[in-house]
């Protein structure tokens, strides 16, 4: 009862909440900058070895034609193209290069020490300035995927925190922090400042995005909780596109690794607009901090609230406190509770398995827009808009066939749209855009989904343990995105093909979780074991073993 009362009386979604939830959406567009801005950061363009008659200071990418390469640079035969890792150790006369004599195929090689770099699309990028590439590749990747340990290890110290000192305090902490390292990743002398600037910038978009995102869900009713929640990840979406504009008239890396920062200095002036969670002051005992947003929330919706709700929020909150003062008492949830039972585990598993590949192939399609061919910022836009319609698709359809349904479906969609790109012809390259598209607007369903269905499958006890533990498997997807990505160089549609076969594997198995839509949530353990089992002769846990493990024993399997 209590504060869902008070909504309930303000209006689940009155003046007032639509005023703060529309600033709370904003700063996912900033966070939206930050996450997809390393596709043009760290972009690669094609490069070739400097050859030992081209002079650094004036050499350029087009100096030497594509069809005097093989006089050059060996063919690789893997990627079946000029490998311009490394070069013929010959005397490079116009002679040469002009005749129609090539070298032997025993030449011997030169590993290149300088690079040119195509300059038509990006004049340059962190990639280019600290030459990432050929044996040094992997320092390109490894930067996104640090980041991604950035945003992992960013869930967990500023969740932490929120409860700690409170959403508000927690939100500027990590939004100041986020202005700080943005610009110094901008100036950064050397590739490993750079990478620990945003690896900690990856943190914060985590105390920025996932702070305002509790803020605004904490102050809607119910009803309105799906509207909300899927409205602030479309803001994300708008972010993403936004990035390439940023992109489009900024061709310098630093300068727009400082002008996707800058716009977070807008969101200082919240401190004086937007209030802590009168949610979390009720759970803290602070209650007339709390009545001061209740009444101002009361006035600017044009209500009043009942003497008798406060009356019963105090109550609320004592008996908060008292849960709250219980369970330190008792030994802490963990994850270990969720594999006890072989039903409970074989879904914790398989819902694992659904965030893992959801973060994985929604990253891996992101930043892999540079490997699709044709004109790479509309890639990017397209890569962004995509998503609207994914979201609205599970505004239409989540309550109303059912979160399984949708989930299983989006997957499936997703994984047939990528193994498509197998048959694509090279020549139509445009066919292997749509298809990769159709696979991101799929997964992008599917991740919003899996939110949803992951909160209704785990019981009551456990459910802030099983999120978590969600989610760290979800980081480790987006961990290794990046390294997926380099396959993109061997042969195009590599990345999308495993994308493809992860999304098809996780949509069948999907199938095995039970449908959650207008089912009753479980609340003990013993409620999450028996939920979705097949058989009603399946042994259920004994109680005496299910007190056990609560209080932190071992115990046989049920």
């Amino acid at each position: 009862m209590g504060y869902d009362d008070v909504i309930t009386h303000l209006g689940e979604f009155g003046r007032y909440q639509k005023r703060i939830y529309l600033l709370l959406c904003l700063p996912a567009i900033v966070c939206a900058f930050h996450k997809l801005a390393g596709v043009f950061l760290l972009a690669r363009p094609e490069f070739r070895c400097l050859l030992p008659h081209e002079d650094a200071a004036t050499a350029r990418f087009e100096s030497l034609p594509r069809w005097q390469w093989p006089r050059a640079y060996p063919n690789d035969s893997v990627i079946g193209k000029p490998n311009t890792c490394v070069y013929y150790d010959l005397k490079y006369s116009p002679e040469y290069l002009e005749g129609n004599r090539t070298a032997a195929s025993n030449a011997s090689t030169v590993v290149c020490s300088s690079y040119v770099y195509d300059q038509s699309k990006y004049l340059n990028s962190a990639v280019t300035e600290w030459n990432m590439v050929c044996s040094r590749s992997l320092l390109s990747a490894t930067s996104d995927s640090l980041f991604m340990v950035g945003v992992l290890l960013g869930s967990f110290f500023f969740g932490q925190l929120s409860d700690k000192l409170g959403r508000k305090p927690t939100f500027f902490a990590a939004l100041v922090t986020q202005l700080v390292f943005g610009v110094v990743a901008g100036v950064a002398p050397e590739y490993f400042s750079y990478t620990i600037s945003r690896l900690i910038v990856g943190a914060t978009t985590s105390g920025v995005f996932l702070v305002a995102y509790v803020i605004a869900m904490e102050m809607v009713g119910a009803t309105y909780r799906l509207f909300a929640g899927v409205t602030v990840q479309m803001f994300f979406s708008v972010g993403f596109m936004l990035t390439a504009g940023f992109a489009y008239f900024i061709h310098d890396w630093r300068w727009l690794q400082i002008a996707i920062t800058l716009p977070g200095l807008l969101f200082m002036c919240y401190y004086w607009i937007v209030p802590e969670s009168a949610r979390w002051l009720l759970s803290k005992g602070r209650k007339d901090e709390a009545f001061v947003i209740i009444e101002k929330a009361a006035r600017v919706n044009g209500v009043e609230i009942p003497s008798q709700i406060y009356a019963q929020l105090v109550d609320e909150a004592e008996e908060i406190n008292r849960k709250n003062a219980l369970a330190a008492a008792q030994p802490a949830a963990s994850v270990f509770d969720l594999l006890r039972y072989p039903n409970l585990r074989r879904k914790t598993l398989l819902i694992f398995f659904d965030w893992f590949v959801n973060s994985g192939v929604y990253y891996g399609l992101s930043w892999n827009t540079n490997n699709l061919g044709g004109n790479q910022l509309l890639n990017f836009v397209i890569s962004g808009a995509v998503e609207i319609p994914g979201y609205l698709l599970l505004l239409f359809t989540l309550n109303r066939w059912g979160r399984r349904t949708i989930l299983c479906g989006t997957m499936l969609v997703a994984g047939a749209s990528l193994l498509l790109t197998i048959v694509v012809p090279s020549d139509m390259n445009w066919l292997l855009i749509a298809c990769a598209m159709i696979g991101k607007l799929a997964i992008t369903s599917s991740y919003g989904t899996v939110y949803i269905f992951t909160a209704e499958q785990f019981p009551t006890v456990v459910r802030n343990v099983g999120l978590g533990a969600s989610s760290m498997v979800a980081r480790v997807g987006g961990i290794l995105a990046p390294y997926l990505n380099l396959l993109g160089e061997i042969w195009r549609p590599l990345p999308l093909v495993i994308c493809g076969a992860l999304s098809l594997t996780a949509g069948l198995l999907s199938l095995l979780l039970p449908e959650t839509l207008n089912k009753p949530m479980p609340e003990t353990i013993a409620d999450g074991e028996n939920f979705g089992k097949k058989s009603k002769q399946t042994e259920e846990p004994r109680a005496e073993e299910l007190h056990s493990m609560l209080n932190g024993k071992s115990t046989k399997e049920g």
